[in-house]
């Protein structure tokens, strides 16, 4: 369970116990794009999505303040791809999600995706409703969508497959925006949309990744300040099972998204290992991510 890791944090910190949401999402809209329009809407828009993510109970769990998921929502508003009737937006989103690592002040990227097909309505005062045994608008399916896989991603990072429940609801919600429109929703629509994030996690052959983010985040970096070889072991465990996962499924989206997320981190972590550990990690990242090859040779430079 997730609430036992998350226990195991507040008494770390010292959390007061207040209660609240599980979201701590800061919400940016850019609108450079969008003409003749009364620019005025667009802090109005950005409070709504914030107070939707933000005061919205998406689990039965107990959260204090200082748990919180921190998470962005980077909306840029790009009008010119097509003439669109006022209130109706298309958008690239930049969502990503990060957790704190158990005994430092390090805020670790969990979750990070660029979505390039959000398709919405948006007027003044517009009420931001949701339920998600069935559909309401679009905007609202997507929030919630990714409000699920947030937690869902987290969730696993804390407990093994802990976050199934939350990948079968954002899985439901895509199933109920696909048969009211919009794009990204289906499998058809693309390898790199939306529709596969959830395919992804809940199919049986991606299991070995999931299982892999528990040990990489608990195991691995929970640890690092106490035992950095174990933390780098783990991290190596990871990148195993990717490899495992690929034979099977050679195209992964969520494997591609743990290195856009992972790089810069795993390259930091394995530059201080042994020299034997440095060159079987730049092995493994050379084949699983190869078109960043150049930026993992720093780990074999003499």
């Amino acid at each position: 369970m997730r609430s036992l890791g998350v226990t195991l944090l507040s008494i770390l910190i010292l959390a007061v116990p207040a209660f609240a949401q599980e979201l701590n999402c800061n919400v940016v809209i850019v609108d450079d794009a969008v003409q003749n329009v009364d620019r005025s809407i667009f802090p109005q828009m950005q409070t709504s999505i914030a107070n939707f993510m933000n005061t919205r109970r998406w689990t039965g769990d107990s959260y204090s303040v200082e748990e919180r998921i921190n998470c962005n929502l980077v909306i840029t508003l790009d009008n010119e791809r097509g003439n669109l009737p006022q209130g109706q937006y298309n958008a690239r989103v930049q969502i990503q999600s990060s957790r704190p690592v158990y005994g430092t002040n390090y805020q670790t990227l969990v979750f990070n995706y660029l979505d390039q097909s959000w398709k919405f309505e948006y007027t003044q005062n517009q009420p931001m409703d949701f339920n998600e045994n069935s559909y309401s608008s679009q905007l609202t399916s997507l929030l919630a969508f990714y409000a699920n896989i947030i937690l869902g991603y987290d969730y696993d990072t804390f407990s093994k497959m802990g976050g199934r429940n939350f990948f079968l609801k954002a899985q439901q919600i895509a199933t109920n925006a696909s048969q009211s429109g919009g794009t990204g929703w289906k499998a058809f629509d693309g390898t790199n949309e939306r529709y596969w994030l959830t395919e992804n996690m809940l199919n049986p052959q991606v299991e070995p990744f999931r299982e892999g983010l528990y040990n990489y985040y608990r195991l691995g970096l929970d640890n690092f300040q106490k035992d950095a070889d174990q933390a780098r072991a783990q991290a190596l465990d990871m990148l195993t099972k990717i490899q495992t996962v690929r034979k099977q499924k050679p195209i992964c989206l969520v494997a591609n998204l743990f290195f856009d997320t992972k790089r810069d981190e795993l390259i930091s972590m394995f530059t201080k290992g042994a020299p034997q550990e440095k060159q079987q990690a730049y092995n493994l990242l050379a084949e699983l991510d190869p078109t960043k090859t150049d930026q993992y040779e720093e780990l074999v430079k003499n």
